[in-house]
């Protein structure tokens, strides 16, 4: 979608007229309007029987021509997230009014100012616009917006800020794009490449290679990785967004596995597909770091992500194998599908031991288990800090990217204990198969504050969120953003 700005009447298309859900009438200087259309907004807006309608498009006649404008109601005391979601709202109706160009327009009165709802409404249009595209060679029959014209007058400094804020928005769209990418196209060397964009931004990437990883003794993520013919890779961030600081770094820590078979634990056919986007969580870190850097966030974090594949071949782990783990402790693998919190407990500890930070915060699409808990409107929260998880918790119920803490305790930890090696990596029962999977993840991040987010059933959605269309979500990224800027950003 192109963005515009314009006051010219003859530049002007399809009009969207944003106004409060409480208007009657508008009294704003539209001279640039034609008369016709006032009118017919104006009745519309006093019609009590409208009071229930929050877009609704109307018609009208100019110069002997049927010409269309939409009203869009929106109410006055909603928060940031709020906003989005009325803009994508907007968007979708007017993509089934098969509208083509928009002009917006904000008709302000004394408890409805444009400077509190511009940015947000135009953020929500593009954050609800994304789609990806890049195979299709027919085109699609889903209608689309080309464009969207900026009619209210705004001052260089506005129209600076909402650039900055758009520009942000990029590292939403790379987690998205990540997780949208077939896993023919991306995998762990891949994604690597895929993240080298960050270095304009101002991002530091260091990039650990096989040989550094045996050399390091990431035994468990390799075992994941050693049925595939594609090489395993562990990538850093760091974004010092904040050069006078004295305090540890916050630490952020993503799952990537590119593709997820299984192993020799192999998934049944159905649904595998799906398994492309089970490098979620590193994808959220990437996209999360890129934000921070876009928006010069004034705060010092550090990025990590475990990339592998995991595969079934005559070189692959077998159940019943043990590894010794970076920490020194050994994990009898009972199930080769139970793969990410190996992958994760060789990350985390480095990541410990490494920057030391204040807290670590992990993201994977760990367990289906926490799908069947919380279906896909929340992610799993779990942690050993009362403090890190309150702050989580508020933040996403502010962002709309909603958590929902779960227990962790000493007799599910006594679940992973194992007669033939320090740990296994699955408990053998039904139960808590979430919440035994984050338990497995504390034994690696020793005394340091952490929370652990499931994202399994948030990361990809078949039927759309209030921010996205069916596919790659980009879930966590404006979460921990917000949660950033919040507490701990000055």
């Amino acid at each position: 979608m192109k963005i515009s700005y314009t006051e010219k009447i003859s530049e002007i298309d399809h009009p969207v007229i944003i106004v409060s859900d409480k208007a009657k009438k508008i009294v704003p200087s539209l001279s640039i309007f034609d008369k016709e259309m006032i009118n017919i907004v104006q009745e519309f807006l006093q019609e009590k029987k409208s009071s229930d309608s929050t877009f609704k498009t109307l018609s009208f006649r100019n110069k002997r021509r049927i010409n269309y404008v939409t009203v869009a109601r929106c109410k006055t005391k909603i928060d940031s997230s709020s906003k989005l979601e009325f803009s994508g709202q907007l968007l979708s109706y007017l993509e089934k009014e098969k509208t083509k160009n928009i002009s917006l327009l904000f008709i302000e009165d004394k408890d409805f100012k444009r400077e509190e709802f511009f940015n947000d409404i135009v953020c929500g249009f593009l954050l609800k616009d994304y789609r990806f595209e890049k195979y299709k060679t027919i085109s699609k029959k889903d209608h689309k917006i080309l464009s969207l014209k900026l009619v209210n007058r705004i001052n260089s400094s506005e129209k600076k800020n909402l650039e900055n804020q758009i520009l942000s928005l990029k590292g939403t769209f790379l987690t998205r794009d990540l997780v949208s990418e077939p896993a023919n196209i991306l995998y762990p060397e891949k994604f690597v490449e895929y993240c080298n964009v960050m270095k304009k931004a101002g991002v530091q990437i260091e990039v650990f290679d096989e040989k550094k990883l045996k050399k390091i003794g990431m035994n468990a993520l390799l075992g994941v990785a050693q049925g595939s013919v594609r090489p395993a890779r562990v990538m850093i961030f760091k974004w010092n967004g904040d050069k006078s600081a004295k305090k540890k770094p916050l630490a952020f820590i993503g799952k990537g596995v590119t593709f997820d078979t299984g192993g020799i634990s192999i998934k049944p056919s159905s649904g595998m597909e799906d398994m492309k986007w089970d490098m979620g969580g590193a994808g959220v870190v990437a996209g999360l770091i890129y934000t921070l850097a876009l928006r010069k966030a004034k705060v010092n974090v550090i990025g990590a992500v475990g990339l592998v594949e995991n595969m079934p071949d005559g070189n692959a782990q077998r159940p019943g194998d043990i590894v010794k783990s970076l920490s020194g402790q050994t994990i009898e693998v009972l199930n080769t599908d139970a793969e990410g919190r190996l992958v994760l407990a060789d990350v985390l500890w480095y990541v410990k031991e490494k920057f030391q930070p204040r807290f670590m915060v992990d993201l994977a699409t760990l367990t289906g288990a926490v799908i069947v808990a919380l279906g896909e409107r929340y992610a799993g929260l779990f942690s050993n800090d009362e403090d890190l998880a309150e702050k989580l918790f508020v933040t996403s119920k502010k962002t709309k990217e909603l958590l929902w803490r779960l227990p962790i305790d000493d007799k599910f930890d006594k679940l992973l204990d194992c007669p033939v090696a320090d740990m296994k990596n699955i408990t053998g029962t039904r139960g808590a198969g979430s919440i035994t999977a984050a338990q497995f993840l504390k034994r690696f991040v020793g005394d340091t504050s952490w929370a652990h987010l499931d994202i399994a059933g948030v990361t990809w959605s078949k039927r759309g969120t209030s921010f996205s269309r069916p596919g790659g979500t980009g879930f966590g990224v404006r979460l921990l953003d917000e949660f950033i800027k919040n507490y701990y950003e000055k």
